[in-house]
């Protein structure tokens, strides 16, 4: 049994993530998948970690098993609400060597630094800067990164930091909340890169990865969806049932211009190709949508399809990563996620 696994028998999970006094947490991460993560990071007794995303409190709790008495957890939350109960909870349960703090995760933590690990449970628009900055020669961070600047596009990477630069070794299927700048209400809308969205007579958006070439009114972001919604085609998608994690990667992988993701229902995702005058999407059912049955982006879609289903339909696990460091000039310092094959 490893550590992870003997941490989870000291540690009450149903007590943070549905406790009497605060009630269950919406924004929870599945208890399997933050096992998964804590592994991979390989926290050792006296270690310093920082993690990005209190949530209920469980995570920090099972770092703090694992960091022993000689070690210290320091916990980010956006949300104060989280951040207070947390810390009520492992007060309750005499947990002293952890301290969650309401604060932008994307910052880092510098009060706190340098940090042995770094784990975050929230999807940064890129690898900050300030993680690297703030993690010891030979440290470790795994956190879910974009892979396209659209969303629900991610994988979780293990980085490890030598010499101040990053370097993946290795990418999992996955992916938690974006990272916002206040607390997320509307759990059916992405957190960033919505480019535009209709809530009646019920919610859809679109997310397009040209929306620089979009004018200020996001007519083509407006018009895309439009072409999805009304007076559109449909057809089912000929091949297997559409296995997500494997073509979300690879639809991100092909670096297109023109990649969309949409939401034309409640809790169906669609990936897809979008211009000005055209448009077409696979929605998770298998349903392709377009403005018409001849329509230049079904065709795109179509031959991205069978490029994924001639490539053996492959495990994000499977892709070559790269970080490569962003244009401080248009947004945050740090590096974004690229796959290849």
């Amino acid at each position: 049994m490893n550590a992870v696994a003997l941490a989870t028998e000291s540690v009450p999970e149903r007590h943070y993530t549905h406790h009497e006094g605060r009630g269950p947490t919406p924004h929870r991460s599945n208890p399997a998948v933050i096992h998964r993560e804590l592994t991979t990071l390989d926290v050792h007794p006296g270690h310093k970690v920082a993690e990005y995303g209190t949530g209920s409190g469980l995570s920090g709790a099972l770092l703090a098993q694992l960091v022993g008495p000689t070690g210290s957890v320091t916990s980010l939350d956006i949300d104060d609400f989280l951040v207070r109960w947390a810390n009520l909870i492992h007060h309750e349960r005499g947990v002293d060597n952890v301290r969650c703090h309401t604060a932008d995760g994307t910052a880092g933590f510098a009060e706190g630094a340098p940090y042995d690990r770094m784990v975050a449970w929230c999807t940064p628009p890129l690898l900050p800067k300030a993680w690297v900055d703030q993690v010891i020669d030979g440290g470790l961070i795994v956190a879910p990164l974009p892979i396209a600047a659209v969303p629900n596009m991610t994988v979780v990477a293990k980085i490890r930091v030598n010499g101040g630069e990053p370097v993946v070794e290795a990418v999992f299927t996955g992916g938690y909340i974006e990272a916002t700048a206040s607390p997320k209400g509307d759990l059916d809308l992405p957190g960033r890169w919505v480019d535009w969205e209709r809530r009646v007579p019920a919610l859809s958006w679109i997310s397009i990865a040209w929306r620089r070439d979009d004018d200020p009114l996001h007519t083509g972001a407006r018009t895309a969806l439009s072409r999805l919604l009304k007076d559109r085609h449909t057809e089912p998608y000929n091949g297997r049932e559409v296995d997500w994690p494997s073509w979300r990667t690879f639809a991100a992988a092909l670096g297109d211009h023109r990649l969309t993701m949409a939401g034309l229902s409640p809790d169906l995702w669609a990936i897809g190709h979008t211009t000005t005058t055209t448009a077409a999407v696979i929605q998770q059912d298998g349903t392709i949508v377009a403005d018409r049955s001849d329509s230049p982006s079904l065709n795109v879609l179509r031959g991205w399809l069978k490029q994924w289903e001639d490539a053996g339909r492959p495990a994000p696990e499977t892709y070559t990563p790269a970080l490569i460091r962003a244009d401080s000039n248009h947004g945050a310092e740090g590096w974004h996620l690229r796959l290849s094959r």
